[in-house]
């Protein structure tokens, strides 16, 4: 098989994710907001972040699960991962993502993990059902700054339909400078900024930005 590789842009493409693709795909979608995702859903021991979304990508659907899910991949090896929805799909989210946190942690945690998920919802709001919201976005570490991040959410942006959406949108942390660069040589520009006093001894929240992108831009 070979090996990804940055010199070969060329070769990236891109597909719908699938189940088999949970070892490569979950590490790149916690690498999208670890702070956010360490503090709703780590409680130590075996029920880290990470294995809650590897748990919630498996199941399928939900805004965590593989269905919800594209990825870039060059030589046959995933080399990004990413999600994009409207706010349609924001209720059945909801109660999808509830059933897999009381599955996950049990009746006993599950509640504490669904109120730390409504705070940040009120940092990292909910897409309005005619926003197309894209988020989850990782590229692998060593194939970073070689544009495989821009041509990928170009793909994400093509299911923008101007015939069901008014923007596009999404949200990047205020310590991600170079995420915020890219997205606004893609069209978007920053609509809200939301402070973040979230904090617990797994991780700090920072600051958010909304940014959208009109359709047709």
């Amino acid at each position: 098989m070979t090996e990804p590789s940055a010199e070969n842009p060329a070769a990236l493409t891109f597909r719908a994710a699938t189940p088999a693709d949970v070892a490569d795909a979950v590490p790149l979608i916690y690498s999208s907001g670890p702070a956010a995702f360490d503090y709703v859903f780590n409680i130590g021991g075996r029920r880290g972040a990470q294995e809650f979304l590897r748990f919630a990508y498996l199941q399928g659907g939900g805004e965590f699960g593989w269905r919800n899910h594209r990825v870039a991949e060059i030589g046959g090896r995933v080399a990004a991962a990413g999600a994009a929805f409207d706010g349609r799909a924001v209720l059945h989210f909801t109660i999808a993502g509830a059933l897999q946190i009381l599955r996950f942690y049990g009746p006993i945690h599950a509640w504490g993990v669904m109120v730390r998920g409504l705070r940040v919802e009120a940092i990292i709001r909910p897409p309005r059902a005619e926003e197309y919201y894209l988020c989850h976005v990782g590229v692998r570490e060593e194939l970073r700054g070689h544009g495989i991040g821009a041509r990928f959410m170009r793909n994400l942006l093509e299911g923008l339909d101007a015939d069901r959406h008014r923007c596009a949108t999404l949200d990047v942390a205020v310590t991600n400078p170079r995420a915020q660069l890219l997205y606004e040589r893609l069209g978007f520009a920053v609509s809200a900024l939301r402070t973040s006093l979230l904090e617990n001894r797994r991780a700090r929240v920072p600051d958010h930005r909304r940014m959208s992108h009109p359709v047709g831009t």
